[in-house]
């Protein structure tokens, strides 16, 4: 197992990245974008494409848009507990004062069309998993 990182603040450098885990010697990949770059979602899927990197990440929109797979919190549940935060400073609680919250309930999403792409064979059980498997 070879275990690489490789990181890129700069959009120019995404290419540079994922083609520097490729020759590392990496076989798949973890990929977490700041908030700041998902109008670059495209370009980090193609990217990984390119470099023909099976990649997981941390948001289902990936998968919607062409990334193999993603594991992460359920975003419904997490502006909920954000909510919250926002609704109890709003009647007068202390940010320090509240207690720290983690999402409780994790989605795993599937792109059965880019697993085809990357001739991958994905167990039946990751597909029943799956609360979205994406076929096109």
């Amino acid at each position: 197992m070879v275990l690489a990182a490789s990181s890129s603040h700069r959009r120019h450098k995404c290419a540079e990245a994922a083609r520097g885990l490729r020759t590392a010697g990496a076989h798949d990949g973890s990929i977490y974008r700041p908030p700041r770059a998902v109008a670059h979602t495209a370009e980090v899927i193609a990217f990984a494409a390119s470099a023909r990197l099976p990649a997981s990440y941390d948001s289902g929109g990936f998968v919607r848009e062409g990334g193999l797979v993603s594991y992460g919190p359920r975003q419904v549940e997490h502006y909920a507990i954000a909510a919250g935060y926002v609704d109890s400073i709003l009647k007068g609680a202390k940010p320090a004062d509240l207690p720290v919250q983690q999402p409780m309930s994790f989605d795993v999403l599937v792109n059965m069309k880019t697993a085809k792409a990357l001739r991958l064979a994905v167990p039946q059980s990751v597909l029943q998993r799956a609360v979205e498997v994406v076929y096109e």
